[in-house]
């Protein structure tokens, strides 16, 4: 039996009905706080410096129940309080399809531009007015697996702080810089450390594997509907396209990203400026 602060059975609890309206984007900007539900996305939290003010769990829905009691205390040492649910709380403050029991509750973890510290030949994503959070979250995880330095998102069209793209990047928003800033913010910034900017548009000559990706490069995106504005395609100095041998015209963003992304690591690699770690064990998960 995990020992809590507190014991909530009644679905009319001012603290559930206060995390149910953490999905409202207006609600988490006035309170400053966000969501991360699920024993991956926490953990990464508690790894890299979160600390949570309040943690709910629910032991019927645990998968194994041998990793989340230390999970828990280790939130309880970060100053959360701990709150066990009944099954019915917990499943009312779940956004996953299977939750797992455990839900965290946070601040934001805001960065400025000024507040990166990017390393020599940094490798950077620009994403301008993307608008799903499942798009949001998979370019963070492909942006931490390729190594770079930093997400830039511009005229944000999508909260980061959306659950959705705390899952959808299975915790990595609390490894990876993000930043949210405008278009003439982003490119000021750029311009002033020698960056080069690389547009990706259908419409380009050159293709993705053409262009040196080895140097300080920024790498944009755009909506999933329009594309890139004008203004970037106007700014950008490298412009490429990824080949399409098939029917379709056009990638999801955040497949596109990590076309480009990884294309990036195979010449850092082959370069002998990036190294690949070592294969993961047999029957690690994904």
């Amino acid at each position: 039996m995990i020992a809590s602060d507190l014991d909530i059975t009644s679905l009319a609890n001012p603290k559930i009905k206060d995390v149910v309206r953490l999905r409202q984007r207006s609600h988490r900007d006035d309170e400053g706080l966000m969501i991360a539900e699920g024993y991956r996305e926490i953990k990464r939290g508690l790894d890299h410096g979160w600390s949570p003010v309040r943690l709910f769990f629910c032991e019927e829905l645990f998968l194994k129940g041998v990793n989340e009691p230390t999970l828990i205390e280790r939130a309880k040492e970060r100053g959360a309080e701990i709150i066990s649910c009944s099954a019915p709380v917990f499943l009312k403050i779940a956004y996953r399809e299977r939750p797992e029991g455990l839900l965290a509750v946070g601040p934001q973890p805001k960065r400025s531009l000024d507040d990166l510290d990017l390393p020599p030949r940094s490798l950077l994503i620009v994403a301008e007015t993307i608008e799903k959070p499942g798009n949001l979250g998979t370019i963070l995880r492909s942006a931490d697996a390729a190594g770079a330095a930093a997400v830039i998102v511009c005229d944000k069209c999508t909260d980061i702080y959306n659950p959705n793209v705390v899952r959808a990047s299975t915790g990595v928003i609390f490894s990876m810089p993000v930043v949210e800033c405008s278009t003439d913010e982003c490119l000021d910034f750029l311009k002033a450390r020698g960056f080069g900017i690389l547009a990706a548009t259908p419409h380009a000559d050159a293709l993705h594997f053409q262009l040196d990706l080895t140097r300080d490069v920024a790498l944009v995106v755009g909506n999933e509907q329009f594309g890139l504005t004008d203004k970037w395609m106007n700014e950008a100095d490298m412009r490429v396209r990824i080949p399409m041998l098939g029917v379709a015209d056009s990638l999801n963003v955040s497949a596109a990203t990590t076309i480009l992304l990884f294309e990036a690591v195979r010449q850092r690699v082959e370069a002998g400026i990036a190294t690949p770690p070592p294969p993961l064990p047999e029957h690690h998960g994904a």
